[in-house]
């Protein structure tokens, strides 16, 4: 079992697009999203997949196992999943030798672009890249598994 450790945040401009390495068109759905768990099939560039289970409010840490499964068990599934599809374009973005995952959504999420931030130590704001936005973390409304189910979060 592994801690995942993140924080969230909106992303305030494009000057993020500067930094960007690795970009992997990612596709999303949820067998399970409740509000202390949620279990997940995620599909990279149409070509690997991974389970995800996730335990814990929608906090800075969560318990989270993972697990690499067959894209046509991936494909399969899909018939199971719980909301929609979410869509989505990850970009590796470094700074100060931290890498952030920014992820511009696409189809009915399109125009909402955050940013993750996962690492086991705190960071102070003024190491932070000052492109970031407002941070969201522990706001549900911003997590995937609460977009699945019920849409569009609020973009401030």
């Amino acid at each position: 079992m592994a801690k995942e450790i993140e924080r969230k945040f909106l992303v305030r401009d494009d000057a993020w697009r500067d930094g960007v390495g690795k970009v992997v068109r990612i596709r999303q759905f949820y067998l399970d999203a409740s509000a202390d768990r949620s279990v997940r099939v995620r599909i990279r560039d149409g070509a690997s997949a991974m389970l995800t289970l996730k335990f814990g409010d929608h906090g800075r840490e969560r318990d989270e196992f993972e697990y690499a499964i067959p894209i046509e068990d991936a494909e399969e599934m899909l018939a199971f999943a719980v909301g929609h599809v979410i869509e989505k374009t990850r970009h590796h973005v470094v700074h100060r030798d931290r890498i952030y995952e920014v992820d511009v959504f696409a189809g009915d999420l399109a125009g909402l672009v955050l940013a993750e931030l996962e690492t086991p130590e705190a960071v102070a704001d003024r190491d932070l890249p000052p492109w970031l936005g407002r941070e969201v973390t522990g706001e549900p409304p911003y997590y995937n598994a609460w977009m699945a189910v019920n849409g569009r979060p609020p973009i401030a």
